[in-house]
């Protein structure tokens, strides 16, 4: 259980941050915030619409199809980020008065991933005048001219990296476009929809939209939970702009605001709205509209957010539970699967520095989960493939930091034209094909990729620490200080910390978790503590009464009483 242990380094002076407590003042700088104005949560602090190249463009070919009452279809993905996307523009849409307004979701074992062809043909027998994509479509090259050529119309939005020419839709809102001006390029696609949907509402309001036909102007803040949802499950950095939405996204449903699918899906998950946090987003509702997409279709997982019956949310949210429930099972069999076939690999007691994995029998709606959890165990990037038909081969990747995976991809397909498909995605995670008897020669040309990128020791196990803290500062006060700065996610990670403890007592609960009581030694106040998931070969260990640890500050509620506990993620004895 034992890994490495590196300080965080800052590149910026606490001075800047002198109005704050020393404790957020230090764990501020590590994360490079060299102001007070980057810290800012309230909406009027986000990047300007106008700032988005294409956004009016867009706007006003909605406007237009407002003013007609045209047909519009969205087009959204079947991942978190694509079903909020889908579900935040359908509702909106009809907010601002659209009255032909659906939505198609694509499934990933009938249609892949994006704007296909085949998608549009089923597209057209709805007859829509406008098609708008959500989270997909920037490499939709033939799509496009399909939709094109039936007389369709298309306006995408994607927040992925675009390849070297761009789709001749009618309009493109993506930050990542080249010349873009848009200040955050890491939007989630959920995100990109949102701003997109704001660019409408001002075009709406320029021309006394709803003032002439006696409509109310929506308040944008009501599709918040969706954007922090789709924004946190998709695992983009939490820049300013996207700390912003997350963090009014939460208090919203924190206040019982959410719709009625997300409070269904809380339920579900056990889950109280008062106390929620980013990572219950990422960790207990995303999972549950992801198993959609996975195993089944996630127009049930838009369905469930777009729901405006109480009884019918949670009918929806049942069975969305139900499905997570079979892809964990599903999930579980390939992961053991997967590490078998990690030691066959194991030549000379020593892994390719980049590692490609395959069963014939996987689910491709699962490869994904199956890389990260490889990713996470040998700590060097992962593509877990399955097959997609008798001659070709779906691959999932997961990366480690420091190696953007899709500049791996792109240098093989440079190098082995042959062997790719197509692929795409984001500096952590991608998504590729290719055929089937290439795998193994795949396979040598990754591995032989990641090492000119990463050396032996970024494949270490490591933990990045804030440091230790006072034994003055480790109280419930201060767990409460750390809560209140939330979000943290990926790109402004929750602070951790290390120092020695005291292990009072150890104790097993529910099944693998090594429940603690912890002292700082030479003080007298015992804490709690709790590690999830040990090895019960080596836990518990009488014969260690102390342990240097690496912990997160979490408040424990139990029975209307709040009490201290340290998240433990890793445990070194001492003697």
């Amino acid at each position: 259980m034992s890994k490495r242990i590196i300080p965080r380094v800052s590149t910026v002076h606490q001075d800047h941050l002198g109005h704050l407590p020393p404790l957020l003042r230090r764990v501020y700088a590590a994360r490079n915030i060299a102001s007070p104005e980057e810290l800012s949560k309230d909406l009027q602090h986000l990047w300007p619409v106008s700032l988005l190249s294409g956004v009016d463009q867009a706007a006003a070919r909605l406007v237009e199809a407002l003013e007609k009452q045209q047909s519009i279809l969205v087009i959204g993905d079947f991942d978190t980020d694509g079903a909020t996307g889908t579900a935040l523009a359908v509702s909106a849409l009809r907010a601002l008065g659209a009255e032909q307004v659906s939505y198609l979701v694509p499934n990933r074992f009938e249609y892949g991933y994006g704007l296909t062809p085949e998608i549009v043909q089923v597209a057209h027998q709805q007859k829509p005048d406008l098609l708008i994509t959500v989270d997909s479509g920037i490499a939709s090259y033939a799509g496009v001219e399909c939709a094109h050529a039936l007389g369709m119309q298309v306006i995408i939005t994607d927040h992925h990296i675009p390849g070297e020419q761009l789709p001749s839709a009618d309009a493109i809102v993506n930050p990542n476009q080249p010349g873009d001006t848009f200040p955050s390029k890491c939007l989630a696609g959920v995100g990109v929809i949102f701003y997109l949907m704001l660019a409408l509402r001002a075009h709406l309001k320029n021309i006394q939209w709803f003032e002439k036909r006696s409509l109310a102007c929506p308040n944008m803040a009501q599709f918040l939970d969706l954007v922090a949802l789709g924004t946190v499950a998709d695992v983009v950095p939490l820049d300013k702009n996207n700390r912003i939405l997350v963090h009014q996204g939460l208090q919203r449903i924190r206040a019982g605001k959410a719709r009625m699918g997300m409070h269904a899906l809380l339920q579900i998950a056990g889950r109280r709205f008062e106390r929620l946090r980013a990572t219950d987003l990422g960790f207990s509702i995303g999972p549950r509209l992801n198993a959609a997409g996975r195993l089944d279709d996630m127009s049930i997982g838009v369905a469930c957010l777009l729901a405006e019956d109480e009884a019918r949310a949670l009918a929806l949210a049942v069975r969305l539970d139900e499905l997570n429930k079979e892809r964990r099972v599903v999930e579980k069999k390939m992961q053991e699967e997967a590490f078998s076939a990690v030691q066959a690999l194991h030549l000379d007691q020593r892994l390719p520095v980049g590692v490609c994995l395959y069963q014939e029998a996987w689910h491709q709606g699962v490869v994904g989960l199956v890389a990260a959890r490889v990713k996470e165990k040998i700590h060097r990037p992962v593509i877990a493939f399955a097959k997609a038909d008798e001659t070709m081969l779906k691959g999932s990747a997961r990366s480690v930091p420091g190696l953007h995976i899709c500049t791996v991809l792109n240098a093989i397909a440079i190098k082995y034209p042959h062997l790719i498909g197509k692929f795409g995605g984001h500096a952590m995670a991608a998504g590729l094909s290719l055929p089937i008897h290439y795998f193994s020669e795949f396979s040598q040309a990754f591995a032989e990729q990641v090492g000119i990128h990463l050396t032996e020791e970024d494949l270490q196990p490591h933990l990045v620490s804030d440091g230790a803290l006072s034994s003055e500062e480790l109280n419930l006060e201060t767990a409460r200080l750390l809560y209140d700065a939330s979000p943290w996610g990926e790109g402004f990670p929750e602070p951790l910390f290390d120092g020695e403890f005291d292990l009072l007592d150890q104790r097993i609960v529910g099944q693998r978790h090594l429940k603690l009581t912890l002292q700082v030694p030479e003080k007298n106040y015992p804490i709690d503590g709790i590690a999830f998931n040990v090895d019960l070969a080596q836990w518990p260990n009488f014969h260690c009464q102390r342990a240097h640890l690496a912990y997160r500050l979490s408040i424990n509620e139990y029975q209307g009483r709040c009490k201290l506990q340290l998240l433990i993620e890793d445990i070194q004895i001492r003697s």
